[in-house]
């Protein structure tokens, strides 16, 4: 795996493009027995067919999780935690069969603590068509590579009295 990005690695602007994956029906199923979700619309064939859509699709939130998983390698950031998701949108559906990849770019970096950046990206779930089905910002907490030193403060000596 290659060394992590840390936050003074990053700048406005930078992108990347991860790898792709398949959302396949066991996929699909698979999410539905994890979270419980057993939606027509996501499981049963015979009823999906007359769905809105034309066919059974994939849960708006299990292609909200493949991104997730996508994007954490690319690009490799000492992320110490995702600190929120705004402004996401829901723009197709994912169908069975749909392969999926991430587009990630950098559009704001502020300083967060001594230790950390705040950065927030746009993320963005494609299919092989190219278009776009799901997009938003994650806010997340990477790392610093240098660590800013605490202002002076006063210095105990051990040799305090309590009287």
């Amino acid at each position: 795996m290659q060394t992590p990005l840390y936050f003074e690695d990053l700048h406005r602007g930078d992108s990347w493009v991860s790898e792709v994956r398949e959302v396949t029906a066991e996929d699909v199923a698979d999410f539905a027995e994890l979270t419980g979700d057993h939606d027509p619309l996501h499981t049963d064939q015979l009823l999906s067919a007359a769905s809105p859509f034309g066919g059974p699709v994939a849960h708006g939130l299990l292609g909200l999780s493949i991104l997730a998983g996508l994007s954490s390698t690319r690009p490799n950031v000492a992320t110490l935690a995702l600190i929120g998701i705004s402004d996401w949108e829901f723009d197709a559906p994912i169908f069975f069969g749909d392969v999926v990849q991430v587009v990630t770019r950098v559009t704001d970096l502020a300083s967060h603590g001594r230790r950390a950046g705040r950065v927030t990206w746009l993320r963005q779930l494609v299919n092989q068509d190219k278009r776009i089905v799901q997009k938003g910002m994650f806010i997340t907490l990477v790392a610093s590579r240098v660590r800013e030193k605490r202002p002076n403060s006063p210095m105990l000596d051990g040799n305090l009295s309590h009287g």
